[in-house]
């Protein structure tokens, strides 16, 4: 595997399209941490992410075959625009979208560790965690996904405009607001 690390994105894909299935676990393995923890991030319940998690990339290696993946998009900015879509596709089933409950029982300092770190700072990351989640809680439906994908997730404000289907002024008045509440709730708590 790590003969792929030094391979961009696109030379994964068209590797794997032309049949090397290591380099299609290389480019999962170098992406799932984020794509995951923006799922858990969006559904709150780990379960559910895993298999979010397994749909995303049967759509992906669907589409990877079926060429409808285009190279001027970043991997993970297409990717998260995937689970985002299947995210919203399970709501809807569930019809509960607009019900969606936010909890962070889910030890989601776990699946952002990309390395691992003593037990005391493990804690104070958990803690933290724990904290950051408390404020999101507290932010409307809309502010708390873009604080997700741009800030978990990584993407920019035209990423996250594509990946939800908005305007890149509206990316920005969504995360300019969001970071003004959390800021509001920081003062409070102190």
């Amino acid at each position: 595997m790590n003969k792929y690390n030094d391979f961009t994105d696109h030379e994964l894909i068209r590797l794997y399209v032309a049949g090397d299935t290591h380099a299609f676990t290389a480019l999962v393995h170098r992406h799932k941490q984020k794509l995951f923890t923006t799922i858990v991030l969006l559904v709150r319940n780990r379960d559910l992410a895993e298999d979010i998690f397994q749909e995303v990339f049967i759509k992906i290696v669907n589409a990877l075959h079926s060429g409808q993946y285009s190279d001027n998009n970043r991997f993970l900015a297409w990717a998260v625009r995937i689970a985002h879509n299947c995210c919203i596709s399970h709501f809807r089933k569930v019809n509960s979208w607009s019900k969606m409950v936010v909890g962070y029982n889910d030890d989601i300092g776990d699946s952002m560790d990309y390395m691992e770190h003593s037990a005391e700072h493990h804690l104070i990351t958990g803690e933290i965690n724990h904290e950051i989640g408390q404020m999101l809680d507290q932010l409307p439906l809309l502010q708390r996904e873009a604080i997700i994908l741009r800030y978990y997730a990584d993407l920019s404000y035209k990423e996250m405009a594509q990946a939800v289907g908005i305007s890149i002024n509206t990316a920005l008045g969504r995360v300019r607001y969001a970071l003004m509440n959390l800021r509001k709730q920081m003062v409070v708590e102190e």
